[in-house]
């Protein structure tokens, strides 16, 4: 007798979920290979070198000085400060091409491309751990000649119909699945980091070419004011020459200087054409889309600058830099790789079933007597592969130690990189105070020399001398003006800053 269709269904159930609280029991047993765990390679300590700055609490004790107002407002370096560092310049235009660009950026829209690949990856991980189903069918027509075996059937040609759902599980004993998982999930927030890594990238890229832009702009209007003093005094030169009381060797030097400092514009104009150019790309623009916004400030801002005096530094904001944690992600994924290798070398265990209907006669395959279920297990353990195994564990070891002395190496570049960038900002904010004391020197310089010129007690030589001078400390002062402001963004990168950019 038969049983029913309801009968033997319940029956294939009891035995799948009699598999299942099996496999269940089973996964709780530890998974292969090591165990991860952070390595301690951070400093203990994160010493900072006097760079010879004043300590007590005075108006040039700050981090940074708005140049519209004398307030005494002072910001110190901290993992909120650094995350929207670019806030301290009160710069709307350098607002906007940041906000802008984490919106519009290709290389840093790629980035996020790259994370959803990675979150899908994870996601497909997690399908180890559930069982397989498959639906499949077929129909078969068959005809058996009289010397061949029909196979007990009485007639020489029958239809075969069969339709059914087919199921595989493999049952994650060893934990090779659940470490293949976390090795997934590694990954997936090391490409979170990447993301943040992209965005300090493109937030420092930004705020240093618009430091760039607004410095050579700058530049420009200090080689055209030295050029109209120049032409004005050739000009005063020539008249005198014209009437007869000048000196021709002094016009002739006076049109030279005046040529070189107009030589030197185009240059610097092109200069300007690239940096705006560069941001608009940053920006996610067309090359040219920009300029105007881009153009001179009525008002120049003085992007100077002044540093406080930094003993310490906190630990956690260096551990907080994206490309030490992608570093530290990617060991954690080595690292659970050994458990993926390692769970070869054991059994595998699958539970598999079919529940579905088959008939030699298509008008019968819907009948209660044509259901059929199956359900067992069954075991697959690669006992020899020659080696491959082996090879694949050491293999994984290796990838493990050389991602955890890639990781030692990004902190050592990372401590680095904070200690050469505070000192290289410090050290420049000594030289600026030392071109802006030559350029008030110079000045003086060049009316003196012109008093004594037109006194007839020096020659023009020391005019066109002191002009020169003048000229290139002027220039000088504004680029370090600018450098100190670049150091600075790079001392802020160092320390991971820029992630609240959107």
């Amino acid at each position: 007798m038969h049983k029913r269709v309801s009968d033997t269904i319940i029956d294939v159930l009891k035995a799948a979920s009699v598999a299942l609280v099996s496999s269940g029991c089973i996964q709780v047993l530890p998974s292969v290979g090591p165990s991860y765990e952070e390595p301690k390679v951070m400093p203990t300590a994160f010493y900072i070198p006097d760079a010879g700055f004043p300590t007590e609490n005075t108006a040039s004790d700050l981090l940074y000085v708005p140049a519209e107002t004398n307030e005494d407002t002072r910001v110190e370096i901290t993992s909120s400060s650094a995350a929207n560092w670019w806030k301290l310049f009160n710069d709307p235009i350098l607002d906007n091409l940041i906000s802008g660009a984490v919106t519009n950026n290709l290389s840093y829209l790629s980035s996020l491309k790259r994370l959803e690949q990675s979150n899908y990856e994870l996601l497909g991980s997690y399908a180890a751990f559930l069982p397989a189903f498959t639906v499949g069918g077929d129909w078969t027509r068959s005809h058996f000649h009289k010397n061949v075996p029909a196979g007990g059937f009485s007639r020489n040609t029958y239809n075969t119909s069969n339709i059914g759902l087919d199921g595989n599980w493999e049952i994650d004993i060893f934990g090779g699945n659940r470490r293949n998982t976390e090795a997934k999930f590694a990954l997936a927030e090391a490409s979170a980091w990447g993301v943040a890594d992209a965005r300090i990238n493109l937030v420092t890229e930004i705020g240093k070419q618009y430091i760039n832009l607004r410095t050579m702009q700058e530049r420009i209007s200090v080689a055209h004011t030295n050029l109209a003093l120049q032409t004005e005094t050739y000009q005063i030169l020539k008249s005198r020459f014209d009437s007869g009381i000048g000196d021709e060797l002094a016009v002739n030097q006076c049109a030279y200087i005046v040529e070189q400092t107009r030589a030197r514009i185009p240059q610097m104009m092109a200069g300007e054409e690239a940096y705006k150019n560069a941001l608009a790309v940053l920006a996610g623009e067309i090359p040219g889309a920009l300029h105007e916004l881009l153009d001179p400030p009525e008002v120049s801002r003085d992007w100077i600058v002044v540093p406080q005096k930094i003993s310490t530094m906190p630990l956690d904001m260096m551990r907080a830099r994206p490309d030490v944690k992608i570093a530290e992600r990617r060991l954690a994924a080595e690292t659970a790789s050994i458990g993926v290798a390692k769970a070869l070398w054991f059994p595998m265990l699958f539970i598999s079933g079919s529940v579905g209907l088959q008939t030699r006669d298509s008008v019968n395959l819907f009948d209660k007597k044509s259901f059929l279920a199956s359900i067992g297990p069954s075991v697959s353990w690669p006992i020899f592969q020659g080696g491959a195994i082996y090879a694949n564990v050491k293999a994984a070891e290796a990838r493990m130690d050389q991602a955890a002395l890639e990781y030692a190496l990004i902190i050592e570049k990372a401590y680095a990189e904070v200690r050469n960038s505070y000192c290289a900002y410090t050290q420049e904010y000594h030289r600026y105070q030392a071109l802006k004391a030559a350029v008030k020197a110079a000045s003086d310089a060049v009316t003196i020399s012109n008093d004594l010129y037109k006194n007839g007690l020096k020659d023009f030589n020391n005019v066109l001398d002191a002009q020169r001078s003048r000229l290139q400390l002027e220039e000088e002062l504004v680029i370090s003006r600018g450098q100190i402001t670049l150091y600075l963004i790079d001392l802020y990168k160092a320390l991971g800053g820029g992630l609240s950019a959107d």
